[in-house]
């Protein structure tokens, strides 16, 4: 007798990737490319071997990624992270499952992220280290142009105006990924990056 793909046949049909595809399984995947979503889910995750159905991460697991990865999307490219179904996951107060994140590359101990679980309710959400095959990382952002150094340098030092006056890590997240990165100077980005991290973990504290 054939063996039958009964995994394949009870997979929904859609888009993106569904915590119904992950149903008593976990996947790692391998990040290929980021690319704009929609209004309601604005970032799509290619991945190996997707199938033209990325996985479209909600806000809480954005932020998680942001915190592990920083927040330009080229950086992302030959990462990998694992997912899973979390059938506790709730939408207007009703249990509907959803797809979360267990463990990512590219981080060398345990990441606890700040996550809104109700309205003014926080509560950390830990991450562990992936330890996967590092893969060359390509940089498709276009060449930075230097010509006005004045107007970088006052975009980043009101980046860091910003961040240093967020009262939570839930705010700090949003101001990093809202500000256009491709202003700055190499230099400064990853100086802003080096901010971000200490603020966040002063705020976890």
């Amino acid at each position: 007798m054939t063996d039958v793909d009964i995994r394949a046949a009870a997979a929904p049909r859609s888009d993106q990737l569904n915590a119904e595809d992950l149903i008593g399984t976990s996947k790692t995947i391998r990040v290929t490319k980021v690319s704009a979503g929609s209004r309601e889910q604005p970032i799509n995750v290619h991945y190996d071997g997707d199938n033209d159905k990325p996985w479209k991460p909600c806000k809480s697991m954005l932020r998680v990624l942001i915190s592990a990865w920083g927040d330009q999307g080229a950086d992302w490219v030959g990462r990998s992270v694992t997912l899973y179904a979390d059938p506790d996951v709730r939408f207007g107060g009703v249990a509907v499952g959803g797809i979360r994140i267990s463990h990512v590359s590219h981080i060398d101990q345990p990441l606890s992220v700040l996550l809104s679980t109700s309205r003014g309710k926080r509560k950390p959400y830990v991450v562990k280290p992936l330890k996967a095959a590092v893969q060359p990382i390509r940089d498709d952002r276009p060449p930075l142009d230097l010509s006005s150094p004045t107007a970088s340098q006052a975009a980043f030092d009101g980046l860091l105006r910003d961040m240093r006056a967020a009262t939570d890590t839930e705010r700090l997240a949003e101001i990093v990924a809202d500000f256009e990165m491709d202003t700055l100077t190499d230099e400064q980005r990853e100086q802003a990056r080096d901010e971000y991290r200490r603020l966040k973990a002063n705020l976890e504290q």
